[in-house]
């Protein structure tokens, strides 16, 4: 079995795609709050990303792109390793934001129901659900801030 960054994005959507799953259909669940919003599943993604983007710069394409441009971000991306480290990162950051969502839907009294379309779209669309969620907030919250978490 060789780690290739196809092999190694084959792991990386899974684990993400479990995290969402859990926070839509068993937010309350311990497992849940052991794996997911205790921030454990995304550690594991920041660890790999970490790894990942560590492993392009100091590798032989380390010069290969950049952030300072447009041109640099497509340079860096067209390297399967630090495309991967991307896409990694997006998983990462989305479901951080997922969770945030989830804890905060809890302490103001956001309905379920009313989350999980915004964590779908945070899902699919990151500031997409994010932006959705802010209406929730504001719209659907039962209360100003619930006194159990």
């Amino acid at each position: 079995m060789a780690f290739t960054p196809d092999f190694l994005f084959s792991l990386a959507n899974p684990l993400a795609l479990l995290g969402w799953a859990l926070l839509v259909l068993a937010p309350r669940w311990r497992f849940t709050q052991k794996l997911v919003l205790s921030g454990v599943l995304p550690l594991v993604l920041a660890g790999s990303y970490a790894l990942l983007i560590g492993s392009h710069y100091l590798g032989p394409h380390a010069q290969e792109g950049g952030f300072s441009s447009l041109a640099e971000v497509d340079a860096l991306f067209r390297n399967p390793w630090a495309l991967l480290a991307g896409w990694v990162h997006y998983l990462c950051f989305d479901l951080c934001l997922g969770i945030w969502e989830s804890l905060d839907a809890r302490r103001r009294g956001v309905p379920h129901l009313l989350l999980v379309p915004c964590l779908l779209f945070t899902f699919l669309l990151g500031p997409v659900g994010l932006l959705l969620y802010a209406a929730a907030r504001r719209f659907g919250a039962r209360s100003e801030l619930v006194s159990h978490v």
